[in-house]
């Protein structure tokens, strides 16, 4: 039984809390409908950057002394950026809940955004993108969606470029910060022992002045046509990537897709581990993903290897997905697969963090707390034969992009 209440006050702010008496610990979050996806090509990177300054210190608090608070409590704050959201949350024990509400209201409202830290974060960040660059694992997927959303926002990295990121000013995350910490598009969300009451009264309390402005509207994403990428790295393995656009939060089809990943490569006991891996001895690495926003995905399959296995890699991937055109799964794979994926949902839900993030995901998707039972229920009602209708649209390489790095042009040979 999920208890679960949701207020939204006349600043636009929605509170949406779960009270889990069991525990003695609670997640807070405050999350705000705005990501590199709401970003232009001029400041492209500016959510990611005010995510590390609202850490840099305010009117009332060092930046050692915001963590120190915390941690001091047996706590912890920290924040993300997505392209299409922020985060900022806390974790602690229940009888330190207001502290952690305040100090996160605190970093929110009143951070200075000083030059001189501003210059040294962007140091920071620079050498998180080329950590980036470093990785072929993370920048293959960057250079996959640059490519298939392309024309688009969604287009844009999270980081941002380097060129950006030396050039922000004060003035500019002022500026930013104010249309991005909207009250009309922030959620405050909570789970543990926590009263539904008590989160209002503190929102009321910390952050009853804020003035909600109109929300900006995102523009409806327009699919290209791709092209094939090869990258060029001095590196051992080769890393491919073969994927597509498909259906996004707001389409029912999107469950289909999600079984149809599990099944083909999202655990030890799918079929491409178990083909490539298992019975071939090639590519530690091979996994289908799904990467979902509000209005669409990327579908596909990653995998490294070594130059001499690349070739026989790509071939075994392009059998298993003409076996799953061809021919529909078995009744114990698909059982074995909606198991594995309520498995996860459920036992994630043991994690406050989870919980927080599973609310706000449905509250900013859907509109609306979506129960369990609804959850479980579109696992569940997922056939056989749908597999195979969306196997013989989703798997249709002559619909994929590749994105291939490696140490020297092999893109003919996949």
């Amino acid at each position: 039984m999920f208890n679960y209440k949701i207020t939204e006050l006349q600043s636009g702010i929605k509170i949406i809390s779960e009270n889990v008496p069991y525990v003695k610990s609670f997640a807070l979050g405050f999350w705000f409908d705005s990501g590199s996806r709401d970003e232009t090509t001029e400041n492209n990177g500016i959510c990611h950057f005010l995510e590390h300054m609202l850490f840099k210190g305010t009117s009332k608090r060092s930046s050692k002394r915001i963590s120190e608070e915390i941690e001091s409590l047996g706590g912890y704050l920290n924040a993300f950026t997505s392209k299409e959201h922020t985060c900022f949350y806390g974790r602690g024990l229940v009888n330190h809940y207001e502290k952690t509400f305040e100090v996160l209201t605190d970093m929110i409202q009143n951070s200075l955004f000083k030059e001189g830290e501003i210059k040294k974060e962007a140091k920071v960040i620079v050498d998180e993108l080329y950590d980036v660059e470093d990785q072929p694992e993370e920048l293959i997927f960057e250079k996959f969606e640059e490519e298939v959303y392309k024309g688009n926002s969604l287009k844009y990295t999270i980081l941002g470029t380097e060129k950006n990121i030396l050039s922000f000013k004060h003035d500019d995350l002022v500026k930013h910060s104010k249309e991005m910490y909207n009250p009309a598009s922030m959620y405050i969300i909570s789970a543990g022992a926590i009263e539904h009451e008590k989160v209002v009264a503190y929102t009321e309390k910390y952050l009853g002045n804020l003035i909600s402005a109109k929300p900006k509207k995102r523009k409806k994403v327009v699919i290209k046509q791709s092209s094939d990428l090869q990258i060029i790295k001095d590196i051992q393995q080769v890393h491919l990537l073969m994927g597509k656009s498909t259906y996004g939060y707001s389409s029912a089809e999107r469950m289909k897709v999600n079984v149809l990943s599990h099944i083909l490569g999202e655990a030890s006991s799918s079929r491409l581990f178990q083909r490539l891996r298992e019975r071939n001895g090639i590519a530690y690495q091979i996994n289908s993903f799904l990467n979902s926003f509000s209005d669409i995905s990327t579908f596909g399959v990653y995998l490294s290897t070594n130059e001499k296995s690349i070739g026989k890699a790509t071939s075994l991937i392009h059998e298993e997905f003409k076996k799953m055109r061809e021919k529909k799964v078995s009744d114990a794979e698909l059982k074995r697969a909606k198991e594995y994926i309520k498995g996860s949902i459920i036992m994630g839900l043991e994690s406050m963090n989870n919980r927080i993030s599973r609310m706000a995901n449905s509250i900013i998707y859907y509109g609306r707390i979506r129960s369990m039972e609804e959850t479980i229920n579109s696992i569940e009602c997922v056939t056989k034969e749908e597999i195979l209708e969306t196997a013989q649209v989703e798997l249709d390489e002559k619909n994929m992009m590749k994105v291939l790095i490696s140490s020297k042009d092999l893109l003919k040979k996949v």
